[in-house]
């Protein structure tokens, strides 16, 4: 069979693109998820990559979401889905470079829940959102935690209970997406997004989400408790940077923008 994760390096060396391509949904099984795990493992691991581009193939499904022939097949609800977890970066421990989501479809399922984690998401205009689980007589693990945290809890209730679908607009006035796009033009706006992203210094966007990942789950107090700690590596890291110099000395001259080393 051919391979479902493609993957392509753009923006100078700086930006990785992968295509979820198993037709003709996109479902994720067991294999799919270790192998994406593995892609962004590597995208987290390599320090020239700063932003990673998720899509799907073709132009009616972003992702179904899990493979239920797999399931049919006998692949257990809770296997082995590699290192990231369903979707290969949902549960991907210390990845603080960001993920934007460029939803080509539909996003249903599983699908929606990899949307959900993505730090970014652009879609097209044809998107749909949902969540059938609780139809199905199981219920959506990662939207159960993570929908109520992003939607009003009326509207993810509607979403985890009955199944309500949300098409692209919706989706942009609730704030589940950055930007809706015409289908010629979804790629096009993911990457003027991490364009705008990668103008920023690297260790900076690393701490912020660093101090993200620590500290929503915890009291305003707590949070900044746990930001001045010094347990927080990627914010040392940047505040002892030569980029944390370079962004102040250069503000204001004729010289240009700031020049990031990562270091």
């Amino acid at each position: 069979m051919p391979d479902a994760v493609h993957t392509t390096i753009t923006g100078d060396g700086t930006v990785l693109e992968v295509v979820l391509d198993r037709p003709k949904a996109n479902a994720i099984d067991a294999a799919t998820s270790r192998e994406m795990s593995r892609v962004f493992a590597e995208f987290r691991d390599d320090p020239s990559l700063r932003v990673a581009i998720l899509t799907g193939g073709g132009d009616r499904f972003f992702s179904a979401g899990w493979d239920l022939n797999a399931a049919a097949d006998g692949e257990a609800f809770e296997a082995d889905y590699g290192e990231g977890g369903f979707g290969g970066f949902v549960e991907l421990p210390n990845r603080t470079k960001p993920v934007i989501c460029a939803v080509n479809g539909m996003a249903v399922g599983g699908g929606f829940e990899i949307a959900m984690a993505a730090e970014f998401v652009v879609a097209v205009e044809h998107a749909r959102f949902w969540l059938p689980e609780a139809g199905l007589g199981i219920i959506p693990d990662a939207g159960a935690i993570r929908l109520p945290r992003q939607l009003p809890p009326v509207i993810a209730n509607e979403i985890l209970f009955a199944g309500r679908r949300l098409d692209a607009d919706e989706a942009l006035r609730w704030g589940l997406i950055n930007a809706v796009a015409p289908s010629d033009q979804l790629m096009e706006t993911a990457r003027e997004l991490a364009d705008r992203i990668l103008a920023s210094a690297p260790l900076a966007v690393g701490a912020i989400m660093e101090i993200n990942q620590s500290t929503s789950h915890r009291s305003l107090d707590d949070a900044f408790t746990s930001m001045r700690s010094g347990d927080l590596a990627s914010y040392q890291q940047m505040l002892a940077s030569e980029d944390a110099a370079e962004g102040p000395s250069s503000f204001g001259t004729e010289d240009g923008p700031p020049r990031w080393k990562g270091r």
